[in-house]
């Protein structure tokens, strides 16, 4: 099956606007598809095969003609499509544009968003974790970009926990807290989310030869 071309996506957008009320030109000036009703301001809709850098320039640029701006594109395939047209939608919405799909076989258009200011929500739950993780983390141990190993606030206290048990043998979990001061350290052993640490009698914990090797790392 050959890929979509621009061209493809104007009858169903064309017939979508007229159904709603608007005479539709293609091709108005830099404008892809212009739409016009009595007494309001004209409608743009930008089309492309699928999203790229350069659609959302040209639909930001038309905003210096009217708010009201689309960006229309085929409807995804599959899931990896679904999550790629999902992360883009988000980024048209904090753009003030508005989304179109287009079922190119039976001619719909779906409306995912419309253009207008848009708010982010915050969400108090990912503050808190990020400002908890900057808090814990000792010092900077990462590189900005790191691609490869990234040292967390959790591995620093695994660390902790791991160097104490190579010095000093197997420990209750209440004394090896009280030793390293991370107040999770038997909680931490038990899930033992590194394989480092083992169960040695109930309620002490040493290490395991996983451990010792991270150490030397």
């Amino acid at each position: 099956m050959s890929k979509p071309a621009e061209t493809d996506l104007y009858a169903p957008v064309k017939a979508w606007l007229e159904g709603v009320g608007y005479e539709v030109k293609s091709e108005v000036g830099p404008a892809d598809v212009m739409a016009i009703r009595d007494g309001e301001p004209p409608v743009i809709v930008e089309l492309k095969a699928g999203f790229s850098l350069t659609l959302l320039q040209q639909a930001v640029a038309r905003q210096a003609v009217t708010d009201l701006v689309y960006v229309a594109v085929p409807r995804w395939s599959g899931k990896p499509g679904w999550r790629s047209f999902k992360g883009n939608l988000g980024l048209c919405r904090r753009l003030g544009l508005g989304v179109l799909s287009v079922r190119l076989k039976e001619g719909l258009v779906q409306v995912h968003a419309d253009p207008g200011p848009f708010q982010p929500r915050k969400c108090k739950v990912k503050t808190a974790r990020l400002l908890s993780e900057f808090a814990r983390r000792d010092g900077d141990p990462n590189t900005g970009g790191t691609n490869g190993k990234l040292v967390t606030a959790y591995r620093q206290d695994a660390e902790k926990l791991a160097a104490c048990l190579a010095k000093e043998g197997p420990m209750k979990g209440a004394a090896l807290a009280k030793a390293t001061g991370v107040t999770t350290a038997t909680r931490m052993m038990a899930i033992n989310h590194y394989g480092w640490f083992e169960r040695v009698e109930r309620g002490i914990y040493g290490l395991t030869d996983e451990g010792r090797a991270a150490l030397q790392n």
